[in-house]
């Protein structure tokens, strides 16, 4: 079965290490909270604020090991007002989990985005 998993996390600045950092940290804590590794990991969707433009997210996963996953990254909608400096993920994984266990995670500031099921 194939499932979809979001995310987010708030970089601390326009600059490559926090970027990559942060990207690290958000991957890494998606990857344990589902128990999960690059074998079932099909692809992910980077999309970064366009207040970030030092490096592209999808780095920090090729730095984890993600070297046979498709990643892709975009720049988000820059809606005014939105939180700034945000990288997001949409990581589609093939797992016998059902919906109700998967965790998505919302890190740091980008909590703020969704309270509903930021873990």
């Amino acid at each position: 079965m194939v499932r979809a998993i979001r995310g987010a996390i708030q970089v601390d600045a326009n600059d490559r290490d926090a970027i990559i950092e942060a990207t690290a940290e958000l991957v890494s804590t998606l990857m344990e909270r589902n128990r999960l590794t690059t074998a079932e990991v099909i692809s992910v969707l980077f999309t970064a604020t366009p207040d970030l433009t030092a490096e592209f997210p999808a780095l920090a996963a090729r730095k984890l090991g993600f070297d046979d996953v498709p990643l892709i990254c975009a720049t988000e909608i820059d809606v005014p007002g939105a939180l700034p400096r945000v990288v997001r993920l949409m990581a589609h994984v093939e797992t016998d989990r059902p919906r109700a266990e998967i965790n998505h995670v919302y890190l740091r500031g980008a909590v703020a985005l969704r309270q509903d099921i930021a873990q």
